[in-house]
């Protein structure tokens, strides 16, 4: 493969974004973020388009779901990433998409970017 995997994080709390950005690090692909809110993760998107994302749902200034409609339009897997919500309540909005609950074994975050990953 020509480039290496760019994961997209946005995450508002400080800790749980640190570890996922280096669980991502530790699995060999690059990260871009911890981003703390949509506008700062909107803005990084339209920078540099990843091949998978990981979103909390609710940010510091709101719902992360339009930023997760454009890219899920534009075929970018998202995998969402809550402790308010649970996998099902994700799915029955974004069928596509794959969540996980907080708190989440890095195994688990790995084997769902791997599976974004064959499934785009």
């Amino acid at each position: 493969m020509g480039h290496s995997i760019r994961v997209l994080v946005a995450e508002d709390e400080l800790i749980i974004g640190e570890d996922l950005c280096q669980t991502i690090t530790e699995a060999g692909f690059e990260v871009e973020g911890p981003y703390e809110s949509v506008s700062s993760a909107m803005l990084a998107y339209q920078k540099h388009r990843p091949d998978v994302a990981i979103l909390d749902v609710q940010l510091g200034d709101g719902i992360v779901y339009p930023l997760a409609e454009q890219m899920m339009a534009e075929e970018v897997p998202v995998i969402f990433h809550s402790g308010q919500l649970t996998p099902d309540e994700v799915t029955q909005r974004f069928p596509h998409a794959q969540a996980l609950s907080k708190p989440c074994p890095p195994a688990e975050v790995i084997a769902r970017v791997q599976q974004a990953l064959q499934q785009s």
